[in-house]
């Protein structure tokens, strides 16, 4: 009998508890309702409208709160906050401080043999559902909006079809977080291999003893010479992994450090050159922190784009990498190395759609080139226009006599256009997306730049070392363009335009963090020096 009553009577507790609780819940957002937000112990519930509707929809019943206690689901939400800092996401942003306290009252009145307040478990609830609705969406669509940078981001963000209660939803019927926070990862490889790099790399950091000072020399360290810095770098070479010799302390630049040198220059994308100059030593001072950092602020870049869009067939050059890929279903069916903007002509970031190839093309040479490069050439040289097989029009498109232009004034009120062949800056085809930008991907006469490491020397457009190639795969199911029609085409005297049947989208991206067609990872130069106002955003 004495059984049967302790039966009854914790039902009737859990039945009185879990009604008081629901109670409280309905208070809350009913209170939220009336002044258009809800604020709790000083913080905002920012996703009040859509955690209350959920809430609502199921009888104010808790998912986080079970029998006055933490469900597994609670706990394996602060678990994933914690982990959100391996995609690059600060916790804090997902009230982790204000959780771990919650937690840590719960389970200490647990252990004392007491009942956390209706109260606080009402707020924490509320606490856990907006935080678990703010870490899906900043993994679904990032946590910055790129039209708000200082920076040129011109890819429309991904158009987010994320729904919080839906989600709410599903993960009250599911009861488990991880797989529903998976699906909004993005697809890239580089997204994946990123986390773990930046898992590694917080391992590292535990372990690490080395002091990240940074490394300095008055000239650049050549092979065969002894430097005092020498055995710093091979410490820190070390460090990553990098074989440096079995004496780290000695002082000179031998031929076994030299191989080392190169490896690790071009697996950072340097001048692979062997000497250890300021670019290389800029290299070799970030520390794993400062890695985390770039690793970070390249996984947002990747939740800003629309993958789904990236999932059939897409073109996709990565500026600081000096590439090109052709994706087919995210396998890399086509690679080559690209010339891309100098500083002061920065190539910009958007997305176009692969229109028409041009063969034998004009180059029409815009007005800034002009002014700063043609006029002072042809005043020093008057046959530099006929050299380089370049012909003056008006603007109505008329041939105007050279010699009638005033070579010593600041601007002319003509065009130059450089006629077709092998020595047309544009080369013998371009590729055109058409876009605001008028930016381009062409050949160059100037083929032994691809040769270079380090390659931001266009003034903006994408020089591309395997045009022939490309054109091909461009043209491929267009049956009369033939190989040999399109070797033909590329030595004519006028332009070829070709309409290309299939259209493919264009994706101009800045990525220093990036992974090859093998999923290795990379790290690239800052070229533009834009990684960290990103930083700095998501650090706040």
């Amino acid at each position: 009998m004495k059984a049967l009553l302790s039966l009854i009577f914790l039902l009737f507790f859990h039945v009185s508890f879990s009604q008081d609780l629901n109670e409280i819940l309905k208070v809350r957002w009913e209170k939220g309702k009336k002044e258009s937000q809800l604020e709790l112990r000083g913080r905002a519930i920012l996703n009040y409208q859509s955690i209350g509707e959920f809430y609502e929809s199921r009888g104010f019943s808790p998912i986080w709160i079970e029998s006055n206690d933490l469900s597994e689901l609670a706990y394996e939400l602060r678990y994933e906050i914690e982990q959100s800092k391996f995609d690059g996401l600060n916790p804090q942003d997902y009230h982790y401080s204000l959780i771990q306290t919650f937690f840590k009252s719960i389970e200490e009145n647990k252990k004392s043999g007491f009942d956390p307040s209706l109260g606080d478990l009402a707020d924490l609830e509320f606490f856990l559902s907006d935080a678990v609705i703010r870490l899906a969406l900043d993994l679904d669509r990032g946590k910055l909006d790129p039209s708000k940078l200082n920076q040129s981001w011109n890819i429309p963000k991904k158009s987010s079809k994320f729904d919080s209660s839906i989600f709410l939803q599903k993960l009250a019927e599911d009861r488990s977080l991880r797989p529903l926070l998976v699906e909004l990862y993005p697809v890239m490889n580089a997204y994946s291999k990123g986390r773990e790099v930046i898992r590694d790399l917080a391992t590292r950091m535990e372990k690490n003893e080395l002091d990240w000072s940074s490394l300095r020399v008055n000239k650049s360290i050549k092979v065969g010479e002894s430097n005092s810095t020498v055995p710093l770098i091979r410490e820190r070479l070390a460090f990553w992994n990098y074989s440096s010799g079995q004496d780290l302390e000695s002082k000179v630049y031998d031929s076994l450090l030299f191989k080392t040198i190169l490896k690790y220059q071009e697996n950072h994308g340097l001048e692979a050159d062997g000497i250890i100059g300021k670019n290389t030593l800029a290299a070799l001072n970030q520390s794993p922190e400062d890695l985390i950092g770039k690793v970070s602020v390249n996984l947002e870049r990747l939740r800003w784009l629309d993958d789904s869009q990236l999932m059939s067939e897409a073109i996709l050059v990565n500026i600081p990498d000096y590439s090109l890929v052709y994706l087919d279903r995210f396998d890399t069916v086509f690679f080559s190395k690209v010339i891309v903007g100098k500083t002061e002509n920065q190539t910009p970031v958007f997305r176009a759609t692969m229109s028409y190839i041009v063969f034998s093309p004009f180059w029409n040479v815009p007005e800034s080139i002009v002014n700063k490069e043609i006029i002072p050439a042809v005043r020093r040289n008057p046959n530099y226009l006929t050299r380089n097989n370049m012909e003056v029009l008006s603007y109505s498109g008329k041939p105007v006599d050279p010699q009638s232009v005033n070579w010593k004034a600041r601007s002319i009120p003509y065009l130059i256009r450089q006629k077709p062949g092998p020595s047309n800056s544009l080369g013998l085809v371009k590729f055109m997306f058409p876009n605001s930008f008028s930016v381009y991907i062409h050949d160059t006469p100037a083929k032994h730049l691809f040769e270079r490491d380090v390659r931001s020397m266009s003034h903006g457009c994408i020089r591309l070392a395997r045009p022939l190639d490309f054109a091909k795969l461009l043209l491929q199911g267009q049956e009369e363009w033939t190989d040999e029609k399109i070797n033909e085409a590329m030595k004519q005297d006028h332009e070829v335009k070709v309409e290309l049947i299939k259209k493919t989208p264009v994706y101009v991206v800045y990525l220093t963090f990036w992974t090859d067609g093998n999923c290795n990872p990379y790290f690239r130069p800052d070229l533009y020096d834009r990684d960290q106002e990103i930083l700095d955003r998501l650090s706040k």
